[in-house]
C-alpha cells in the first residue's frame, strides 16, 4: 500500500488559452512555497514526480528544495491533451471537456487518462506528484468509479491523496477545493 500526493501546480502567470506552457505567477511561487512548508513538515520525503510543465516543475521546485531531491519528470501525470496547439482554440475547447464525461472524450484524451490511471496503479511506494487539476480529476474519478470529467475543484497548490493497493485506487482526502479557474 502506498500514499500518492497529488499536488495541482501554483498559480499560473498566464490563462490556458494565453501561454502554452507558462511559470507560475508570484502568488503561485508563494503557493508552492506554503504546500511544500505543509508537505515537509507532515511527511517523511518520498519519491517526487512532476508533470513536465513549467507550473508543475516549479511548484515541485520547492519541495525538491526542501528534501535534497529531484523531481522526476513524468509524462504520465501532464496536462491533457487538446486537439489543437492552437492557444484560442485550446481555451475554446477546455470549457466543454470539463462539463462533459471522460465515455465521450476523443481517442487521445480517453489514452491519455488510460496512461495516466496505469502510472497512479503502478505506484508501489508514498510519492508526490506535481500535476493538474484535469489530472487529479481523472484519478479522481477513476477512484470513485465515476464518469464526469470534473469530480472536484482543486485549487491550486492544494493536496489530494490517492491510496493505492494492489492496483486499485481509493480517495483518502480530496484536499482544498476552489473556484474552476484552471491554469
Amino acid at each position: 500500500m502506498a500514499r500518492l500526493h497529488l499536488v495541482r501546480h501554483g498559480q499560473a502567470a498566464a490563462g490556458w488559452g494565453d501561454d502554452a506552457d507558462p511559470g507560475l505567477s508570484p502568488v503561485g511561487s508563494r503557493q508552492a512555497e506554503a504546500t511544500a512548508e505543509r508537505l515537509a513538515a507532515s511527511r517523511a520525503p518520498c519519491a517526487l514526480r512532476s508533470s513536465p510543465s513549467r507550473r508543475a516543475r516549479e511548484t515541485a521546485g520547492a519541495l525538491a528544495a526542501r528534501w535534497g531531491r529531484v523531481a522526476e519528470l513524468d509524462p504520465a501525470f501532464g496536462e491533457v491533451p487538446s486537439p489543437s496547439a492552437d492557444l484560442a482554440e485550446r481555451a475554446a475547447w477546455l470549457p466543454g471537456l470539463l462539463a462533459g464525461r471522460w465515455s465521450e472524450s476523443d481517442d487521445a484524451v480517453a489514452a491519455w487518462r488510460a496512461e495516466l490511471v496505469a502510472a497512479a496503479r503502478a505506484i508501489t511506494a508514498d510519492t508526490v506528484a506535481f500535476t493538474h487539476f484535469v489530472a487529479i480529476n481523472a484519478l479522481v474519478s477513476a477512484a470513485q468509479g465515476t464518469d464526469e470529467v470534473t469530480a472536484f475543484l482543486p485549487a491550486n497548490a492544494s493536496v489530494t491523496t490517492i491510496e493505492v493497493a494492489d492496483g486499485s485506487l481509493e480517495v483518502v482526502d480530496l484536499g482544498e477545493e476552489a473556484p474552476p479557474e484552471v491554469g
